[in-house]
Parts: C-alpha cells; structure tokens; sequence
C-alpha cells in the first residue's frame, strides 16, 4: 500500500483541505509495457471525531495493514469540528464530502465512480457523519458504517450548552425534520430507493451508547436494516482498531468488488 498525503484548495470550503489516501500497489505481475485502461478501485471515506484530524486513523489504528491485500483506497479527509455538515456558522463541509471531494478523488487516484464502490464510515463525530451523508444521499453511497456514533445530534444540541454546537446545526428548534437530523433522513430512506447497507457498533461502557440505542430502535421502527453491534467497551481507541478490522469484513460481505 501507498500512503499519500494531499493538500489543495476547496471550491466548496473556500479555503485549503487536506486528505491522506492509502492506494493499493500494483501487483507485481503488472506488465506497464502495455498501454492498458487503470483498474478503477471501490473506495471507503474514513471519517475522523471532533477532536481529531486527517491523520489520526493512520496514528492511532492499524488500517494501512488492514487493508493490505484488498482491492480498496480508503480517503481519509480533514473536516475539523464539522459535524460533516454545511454549518449554520462555518464552512460548507457537507458539499465538500458530496458535490466536490468525491470528483476530485476520482480523477486523482483509481477510484471507480460508481455508486456501488463507494462507502464511507467513521467514529464519533465521524460516525454521525457517514450516516448522515449515506442517508441524505443514497445516490453517492452504497454502504455506511458507525463507529460510536454521535448519533443523535439534537440532544447534544439541545442539552450541550456550547455555542460551537449552535454554529454548527443552527437554533435548536428549526432541527427537527431537518437535513442534519439522522432519525428524519432514516425515515425518509426507509420509504425509498437505492437504501445504503449499514453498519453500527458502541461499546457498552461508552457515554454514547444510549443515543446508539435510541437510533437503533427508531430504524427498527421504520424497517430500516442495520447491521447492530454491541460488546464491551468505551469511547476509545482500542475498541476502534478492532472495529474498523469488523468493517472491513462487513464491506467485503456487501460488495461484489471487494469479495
């Protein structure tokens, strides 16, 4: 695998964005005497928490190895304290992960541009992202995974007296139904096609479990399918390195491409 890191200016944000993207190498039996159209690769968006940055998957997990061998480029972007949203107060993230990252990616590195070869996952923040980008548009995405999600951002929102939340959703009371709140995209994708293949794990000694829990039983209510975990554990890195290893396998169940 290749490790690269990549810097250039957003459209979308108005200002420089930073991802690293793992590429397979090539096998070794590849004949580059020939003129011969690349291999196009499925590709998994990596998402990060709110603490954290491009680089943290790739400092704190062992997902280059994990990777190893499979015919996958895991893009791994900067979003900051995002939420991976079009903020109310802040830069449009949201269109940078959907109308502009995606593009870029795709004329960069071998990555296939089809729906069925993209996915997205994350911890966190970042787990609250994937499902928000998976479930407001199903078009883009084939698959999402969550890793201790942050999944119910109205309670933080309404029970988290930082204004940083406030910049990021807006005023409280316009959240409901609105394109951040998960359960309400959940409900408008259960009733519609393509639906994305989803994945959701929290450790049961994590402080974000019972809003895992809450979203679980709400998908359940509507028919949506998600393929739920529990087992021990906190809000911490050992617990992910594990998971995303879970993830992986997941994908290669549900992808025709990676099997």
């Amino acid at each position: 695998m290749a490790l690269i890191d990549c810097k250039f200016h957003s459209h979308a944000l108005e200002m420089a964005a930073s991802i690293q993207v793992v590429v397979p190498e090539p096998p070794p039996d590849a004949d580059f005497s020939r003129v011969q159209p690349p291999r196009r690769y499925p590709c998994l968006y990596l998402l990060h928490g709110m603490s954290d940055d491009e680089t943290i998957w790739q400092r704190r997990t062992s997902v280059e190895r994990y990777v190893e061998g499979m015919p996958l480029v895991v893009v791994m972007p900067n979003a900051h304290r995002s939420f991976y949203t079009d903020m109310h107060a802040g830069h449009r993230y949201g269109t940078f992960m959907t109308a502009e990252l995606p593009r870029l990616v795709e004329a960069l590195f071998p990555v296939s541009d089809r729906r069925e070869n993209r996915f997205v996952a994350g911890l966190s923040m970042g787990g609250y992202g994937a499902f928000r980008l998976a479930l407001r548009h199903p078009e883009i995405y084939a698959a999402a995974a969550s890793l201790s999600g942050a999944l119910d951002a109205a309670r933080l929102l309404r029970e988290n007296g930082r204004p940083e939340f406030h910049d990021i959703f807006g005023n409280a009371d316009a959240f409901s139904g609105s394109d951040n709140d998960l359960f309400a995209l959940a409900t408008g994708v259960a009733r519609s096609r393509p639906v994305p293949h989803l994945f959701q794990w929290c450790g049961t000694e994590d402080w974000l479990l019972e809003d895992n829990r809450r979203f679980h039983e709400h998908a359940k209510s509507i028919g949506l399918e998600i393929a739920y975990r529990e087992s021990p554990g906190g809000h911490e890195w050992a617990c992910w390195d594990t998971q995303i290893q879970r993830v992986l396998s997941w994908l290669k169940s549900n992808s025709k491409a990676l099997a």
